[in-house]
């Protein structure tokens, strides 16, 4: 299982670690990453694997979003399912 992890909001140091950070506490495996700052706009996307997870996937959402406000970032996470269901024609 995966999930998909957008990052937008305001350029600043440590955004990349702090989200690599709740991935690994989790034992989310980071498996593809790429992000662009544009001025001073960050924005982030990251395929996670979920499958061995010590940790819900919605509380491992939760965190991440918890993270994302605490820094002044938007944070989404959706299941790979979700994701796919969304972008199938």
């Amino acid at each position: 299982m995966r999930a998909v992890v957008a990052v937008i909001g305001k350029d600043t140091v440590g955004i990349l670690a702090k989200v690599s950070a709740i991935c690994a506490e989790a034992n989310a495996n980071i498996m593809d990453v790429t992000q662009t700052i544009m001025q001073d706009l960050f924005a982030m996307t990251m395929l996670i694997d979920i499958s061995k997870c010590g940790s819900e996937y919605s509380a491992l959402a939760d965190k991440l979003v918890r993270a994302g406000e605490e820094m002044g970032l938007q944070i989404h996470v959706m299941h790979e399912d979700i994701f796919n269901a969304m972008h199938r024609i």
